[in-house]
């Protein structure tokens, strides 16, 4: 499938509440995901989680790779995985896929833009935050994962 470049965020929203993004439709993609994460041992995170506990974040996923870390290890991946050190890494900023897999030049859709939460408040109109609101209460209202969509809950 092709993803022709979008020139607004309306349009953005438009296709991403369709499913035509990469991805698909999120709504599914994430409980496609969940409801096979036995499966294929995935362990889901949260950005806005490692953002209030980084520390506690790594050791969460050490204890899931079953790998016991020293406390100097843990300091040398905390400071590896700063948000500034892979937000400059090509292997974990996707640049290469949103060039050539998404149809946008890497700046317009850089997925690692700021690091910081609830940025989406910047972009999205208030109508367009309330109909998000409403869609993902209906298709995700049974689901046990919580959502947190400021740093301040």
């Amino acid at each position: 499938m092709t993803f022709e470049p979008t020139d607004t965020m309306e349009h953005f929203m438009e296709k991403f509440l369709d499913g035509k993004v990469v991805g698909s439709l999120w709504f599914h993609h994430i409980r496609g995901w969940y409801e096979h994460k036995h499966d294929f041992d995935i362990l889901f995170m949260m950005y806005e989680d490692m953002k209030k506990n980084f520390r506690s974040s790594v050791l969460k996923i050490s204890r899931f790779l079953e790998k016991e870390l020293s406390e100097e290890v843990v300091d040398a991946v905390m400071n590896q995985a700063t948000f500034e050190n892979m937000k400059s890494i090509p292997q974990a900023n996707y640049t290469n896929i949103i060039e050539n897999q998404c149809g946008m030049r890497h700046q317009e859709g850089q997925i690692m833009r700021k690091g910081t939460i609830g940025d989406w408040k910047h972009h999205l109109t208030v109508e367009q935050s309330e109909r998000f609101d409403k869609i993902f209460q209906r298709k995700m209202k049974d689901f046990p994962l919580k959502f947190i969509w400021d740093i301040n809950e």
